[in-house]
């Protein structure tokens, strides 16, 4: 708790980004961090009949330096980052959402088979996709946050290797302070978000007919 007060009072007042750094810096040697894990939605849309004959890849999402980590961004400002001194992801961010995209797809039963990697030297369909906001944005003059995760999604034949699909998902909730347990149900409600809604883009795209899980 001390470290998140100091994390706290580093934003609020703006200082030097060196300054917040020493303190990340130390708190991943020294403090225990809590693990925390964005997963698969609890109510998706389930696919009536029988699955597709396809085999359907989830990628790893492409994302800069910053986001593949599994260090919780906070932004004290837009040109500032910074994480959570004693909490931290499961796996590196996109790996994690990448594992919850594939639990979800499965879960639906729309395709013969959903993984990270095809069955054979290539799939059939592949979800292409790139993570550009995925942190917790300080609101200027108060202790609260804005979670905002986007992801930019495409679905790949990889036979012919064209794109069939685009479409950019993106979700913002408000925090109402900085805790770490607002924080991370905020990321928790905005990740879920994009998942339900990229799930059900995909699921149109292919023209599965779905009920309700």
């Amino acid at each position: 708790m001390l470290m998140l007060r100091l994390l706290i009072l580093c934003l609020a007042l703006s200082v030097s980004l060196s300054g917040c750094a020493a303190v990340g810096a130390l708190s991943r040697t020294n403090v225990p961090q809590n693990v925390y894990e964005i997963r698969a939605p609890a109510t998706l849309p389930v696919a009536r009949g029988r699955a597709q004959a396809i085999d359907f890849v989830v990628e790893v999402p492409a994302a800069s330096g910053a986001l593949d980590t599994e260090s919780i961004m906070v932004r004290p400002s837009p040109t500032q980052i910074q994480y959570l001194p004693d909490a931290r992801w499961s796996e590196n961010a996109p790996v994690m959402l990448q594992t919850a995209m594939v639990d979800g797809f499965e879960r639906t039963g729309a395709f013969r088979f959903v993984g990270r990697r095809p069955l054979s030297t290539s799939g059939d369909v592949a979800l292409v996709t790139r993570l550009t906001d995925f942190h917790a944005a300080l609101v200027p003059g108060t202790e609260s946050a804005v979670v905002r995760v986007t992801l930019i999604a495409r679905l790949v034949r990889e036979d012919a290797a064209s794109v069939v699909a685009t479409r950019r998902f993106s979700a913002e909730v408000a925090v109402a302070d900085l805790g770490n347990e607002s924080i991370l149900a905020g990321y928790d409600t905005a990740a879920g978000g994009v998942l339900s809604d990229l799930t059900e883009w995909v699921l149109a795209t292919r023209r599965v007919a779905t009920g309700p899980s």
